[in-house]
């Protein structure tokens, strides 16, 4: 018998513990060579484990057990044969199980004592009680022979309250990554002098361009012409003006930066990543949403790798797409400023002594005050709603926005 010991890889620098979060196999399969075999967390993200060889697998961790990066979590027979009937699979499919062969004992079993079958089972009178007050039998005790449920356990259950039918509770074990997401979260609130100001934003002349342009955008370059482009370049000419915004507290030293790496908020099956766009400064309309687009799917999916969402200097949160009219987003550490964007609603303004709707937008900066002054928070946001309300002069620079578009 050859038998391959497989450990856990190491996911980056800093990390030296992962949490079995899913096992795509069972103990017996068999599994070919590059086929994923596990999922596991770590406080950053969820990674694939894949088999370094085929062969009967023999799992040595469980699913929720934190293992230690280089320990033995499962065992290959890589001498072992594929079971006939077994067609060999792609590379992350998951096989049918394959059962190990029961060992031949001399010795008897002894057969458990069974329950009796009334146990849990109403009566007539209760299963009737039970119909009518739309419960659940399985949450109601039986104090009749055999544990069989009676009429009057049914009423002690309708006077308690207990026994509805949508009355569920469940524990589930957070994940490491929600773990350390909430660990990070409280921390920010209890270790910096965080605060947040507000603008709001007339979008209308952001929404005419994109609605001028955003067909002939796509169609040209298979992306679409969104709200996050405006944004992001938008914050980058805001950084460049207010560098405080763009550092963050390293002891007793301040670091800035003359790059924007811009952190992008996203939604996952996981909980919330941050995907980083690198040099944003650097980028234009184009290269912003062809980046922002790649690394949504790939947090989506969980293929996202760890330098894709560390090392941020600035980030972008859009709770509008939930429909958030206003909030004060949380700083994402170490950096020391956050802008959250909200939905859009056609509010009344006024605009040159009258009364117009206008499509409008509330930002929210938040900001840790014990390096960021209050003049360079509000200048920052000033000009990131002066860049939204005159495009054609901040972020086009005084060019037809149409040359600009389509000769990227």
């Amino acid at each position: 018998m050859s038998v391959l010991e497989m450990k856990v890889p190491s996911p980056g620098e800093s990390i030296s513990e992962v949490e079995i979060a899913e096992w795509l196999v069972e103990d017996g399969d068999y599994v070919e060579k590059d086929q994923t075999i596990a999922e596991v967390d770590s406080d950053k993200a969820t990674l694939e484990l894949p088999a370094e060889e085929a062969g009967l697998i023999t799992l040595k961790a469980e699913v929720g057990d934190l293992v230690e990066v280089g320990q033995v979590v499962c065992l290959i027979d890589t001498s072992a044969a594929r079971p006939e009937g077994s067609p060999k699979t792609g590379l992350t499919a998951v096989n049918d199980s394959v059962p190990s062969p029961s060992p031949v004992s001399s010795k008897q079993t002894p057969t458990p004592k069974l329950d009796s079958y009334a146990k849990g089972h109403p009566s007539v009178a209760a299963k009737k009680m039970i119909d009518e007050n739309d419960l659940s039998a399985e949450l109601i005790e039986g104090t009749g022979r055999d544990g069989r449920i009676t009429k009057g356990d049914v009423k002690l259950a309708v006077s308690a309250g207990l026994a509805r039918a949508d009355r569920k509770s469940e524990s589930k074990k957070m994940s490491m990554l929600r773990r350390k997401i909430a660990s990070r979260l409280v921390s920010v609130k209890n270790e910096t002098a965080m605060l947040t100001t507000f603008n709001e934003v007339n979008m209308k002349p952001i929404m005419d361009l994109r609605k001028k342009y955003k067909d002939e955008f796509k169609e040209k370059y298979g992306v679409g012409l969104g709200f996050m482009s405006f944004f992001t370049k938008a914050c980058t000419l805001g950084l460049a003006e207010f560098p405080e915004v763009n550092s963050m507290i390293d002891g007793d030293h301040m670091i800035s930066y003359n790059f924007a790496d811009v952190g992008i908020a996203v939604s996952s099956p996981k909980g919330l990543m941050v995907p980083v766009l690198r040099n944003a400064e650097k980028m234009n309309l184009l290269e912003i949403e062809t980046n922002i687009k790649q690394l949504a799917i790939k947090a989506r999916d969980g293929k996202i790798s760890l330098d894709e969402i560390t090392g941020g200097t600035f980030t972008i949160t859009n709770g509008g797409v939930f429909g958030s009219m206003l909030s004060t987003p949380i700083i994402n550490p170490p950096q020391s400023a956050i802008l959250g964007m909200h939905n859009i609603v056609e509010r009344p303004v006024a605009i040159d002594g009258k009364v117009e709707i206008r499509p409008i937008m509330y930002l929210a900066l938040s900001y840790d005050h014990r390096i960021i002054d209050g003049k360079d928070s509000v200048g920052f946001l000033v000009m990131v709603k002066e860049a939204l309300e005159n495009p054609l002069e901040k972020i086009f620079d005084n060019k037809d926005p149409k040359d600009v578009l389509f000769n990227y």
